[in-house]
């Protein structure tokens, strides 16, 4: 289950603190696209025992129809259990709901092989942000 916010919301917030910063070692996490960017909380457990366990943001891209995916993430606990898929899928078919017919993503290089198995090709050469190296990937929706 997950829940969409139109702001950062403070779940989405603090998994992306423990994945990226404590984790990962980024300093400069946040930015002012969270301001406008969609968000999406995905929560593991049921009724009152919901548990935030993953996070990503979207918003519209460079062109027209595009949209761009960014910040996913998902807490220790829940990985190797297809969450990050979950959230791809999730974003995309918000994403398709308000006329976009493709997605973009900046992907970690150590996780290409993820985003290849979601449909995602890489684009362009590979860049650096923050010491980390990244690579441009897109998706047509259909």
């Amino acid at each position: 289950m997950y829940k969409k916010f139109h702001y950062l919301h403070e779940d989405a917030k603090e998994i992306r603190k423990e994945v990226f910063v404590r984790e990962q070692g980024f300093k400069h996490e946040f930015d002012d696209v969270d301001e406008t960017a969609v968000h999406l909380v995905f929560y593991s457990g049921t009724g009152c025992d919901k548990t935030p366990a993953g996070v990503c943001r979207y918003f519209p891209g460079e062109t027209k129809h595009e949209y761009m995916i960014g910040r996913i993430a998902v807490l220790k606990p829940y990985r190797h259990m297809q969450l990050g898929s979950r959230i791809l899928a999730a974003a995309e078919e918000n994403i398709k709901a308000e006329g976009g017919t493709k997605s973009t993503l900046f992907a970690q290089v150590r996780a290409r092989e993820f985003y290849e198995r979601n449909g995602y090709t890489p684009v362009g050469d590979i860049f650096l942000e923050e010491y980390c190296e990244h690579i441009r990937m897109e998706k047509i929706l259909l």
